[in-house]
């Protein structure tokens, strides 16, 4: 007896699989769902209260400085600039703004270039002592200034150094260092050391190298720690009332305090000053937004 294989009788259908759920084409798992009328109350009311928290003192300043001296309008309309003309030519703005312009480059200066020398040694080189002395740095921010007031003065008296913008940029800058080697050793962390040692390969020396192929990549980091470094000298206002005593080496923070009379304030005037106080920094920090975060989330990686 042989045994045959069965065939398929011709003329019929061969039977198929039936289709399953999972031969179709599934849906992405990712999309996202939309989102409801009730979270976007839940985002949007938050934001809006925090907003107007933010806003609502600007708008503040800004009435009293456009509006006409006497008038009690909530809109600064007929605008005015007779404030700010009193207090750049009367109140002596003029010479306070270049003080203060000049205190925070020269302090974002040497904070930068001490901090990318200083950030460099952290990041790249092993000694002894290393951990301790950033923990040192560390724990110097949580000194208060007013602590240093008494011998800070006593060691600018003894330079003969009181009542110079120099007290000023030297201890600002003092006071900034510690946040800039750290910050600005995570900065440099972040760059491959291969890229340099490329670069020493081809013939260049250390510092050809960090100035020629580290330095364009932390552009981030320079921008955050100057920014930092120039908001903490202009609003530096105890080292300065205590250090500077003639009206034309006056900052703008001190400037502004003696706005506020013993009997009577102009707010009019002193509205105008923080005007003219806060528009520069909001104009640079408008600028560097960009590299600004880009920097803190650089430096947030590893350091």
């Amino acid at each position: 007896m042989s045994l045959t294989t069965l065939a398929q009788p011709q003329g019929l259908p061969v039977p198929t699989e039936p289709e399953t759920p999972t031969s179709k084409k599934e849906a992405p798992l990712n999309k996202p769902r939309p989102k409801s009328l009730l979270d976007r109350l839940l985002l949007a009311v938050p934001l809006t209260i925090a907003l107007i928290f933010t806003l609502v003192p600007f708008y503040w300043m800004l009435l009293f400085a456009f509006r006409p001296a006497g008038s009690t309008s909530l809109v600064p309309w007929p605008i005015t600039f007779d404030h700010f003309i009193k207090v750049w030519n009367g109140n002596g703005f003029g010479v306070f703004f270049l003080n203060s312009l000049y205190v925070a480059g020269v302090s974002l200066i040497i904070s930068t270039v001490i901090g990318l020398l200083g950030g460099y040694a952290l990041a790249r080189f092993a000694f002894k002592g290393k951990s301790a002395f950033v923990l040192i740095m560390l724990c110097t921010q949580f000194i208060p200034g007013a602590m240093l007031l008494i011998p800070l003065f006593q060691v600018f008296n003894g330079l003969g150094l009181t009542n110079s913008l120099w007290a000023l940029i030297i201890s600002d800058t003092v006071f900034q260092l510690p946040l800039s080697l750290v910050l600005m050793a995570g900065f440099i962390r972040n760059v491959p050391i291969d890229l340099e040692e490329q670069a020493w390969v081809d013939g260049c020396s250390r510092f050809r190298a960090f100035i020629t192929v580290v330095l364009p990549l932390l552009k981030p980091g320079i921008v955050a720690v100057g920014s930092f470094a120039f908001i903490s000298a202009w609003n530096n206002f105890l080292f300065a009332i205590m250090f500077i005593t003639s009206q034309d080496q006056f900052t703008i923070p001190v400037g502004l305090s003696y706005l506020l009379g013993e009997f009577g304030t102009d707010f009019g005037a002193l509205a105008a000053g923080g005007v003219v106080a806060v528009v520069p920094v909001v104009a640079v920090f408008a600028y560097v937004q960009k590299y600004l975060v880009q920097g803190l989330s650089a430096g947030a990686v590893k350091g």
